[in-house]
């Protein structure tokens, strides 16, 4: 659990630096330049994700159950994952649906951090996927508090949106048939 833990602080650490201090972030980025910086952020964030997965996988072992979620919100719970894929997909495929959205990937994060803690209850589930919705949260006000506006790269064509929620939905349906139990080792179905 300790594994688990450090890795959310180092990964949200390194992610919650423009939400907490944006500006020591910027003076950062001119001193260093940019390759070094993304790349001295792409190490530290790695190196939390590992410890996030380790962690996790861990935990998993030995489970400490916080509740037991009715049958039913698991239902509830591949709804919300519906639109996950597709908002992922909107960031590269402006169109319609990234400009509803705002923010796609925050969206996509907070919807399948939302579906996961409806789905499972363990102490372990509880950490990582509750440290993605309330890290989610805060990224969102904290964007919103800048009065920053998302980046629209490239023509906003419908045919982008047709292509992320066909592309979307595919993924999604391989990854619940078939790449969840072979990344995660738990089937969903």
């Amino acid at each position: 659990m300790i594994s688990l833990i450090l890795g959310l602080i180092i990964f949200f650490g390194t992610h919650s630096i423009s939400i907490v201090n944006r500006r020591w972030r910027d003076q950062r980025l001119l001193r260093l330049g940019e390759p070094a910086w993304k790349g001295l952020y792409s190490l530290v964030s790695l190196l939390g994700f590992g410890l996030i997965c380790y962690g996790y996988g861990a935990a998993r072992l030995a489970p400490l159950i916080l509740y037991t979620p009715p049958l039913w919100l698991q239902h509830v719970a591949f709804a919300l994952m519906l639109p996950v894929f597709p908002l992922m997909l909107a960031v590269y495929l402006p169109g319609r649906l990234k400009a509803a959205a705002r923010h796609p990937l925050l969206l996509a994060t907070k919807l399948w951090a939302s579906a996961h803690l409806l789905a499972n209850g363990t102490l372990a589930d509880v950490l990582l996927f509750g440290s993605f919705l309330l890290w989610a949260v805060a990224d969102r006000m904290a964007v919103r508090g800048r009065g920053e506006s998302p980046l629209l790269l490239g023509p906003t064509a419908m045919r982008n949106d047709v292509w992320a929620i066909g592309l979307g939905l595919l993924v999604y349906g391989i990854f619940i048939g078939w790449l969840h139990r072979l990344l995660i080792g738990v089937s969903p179905l």
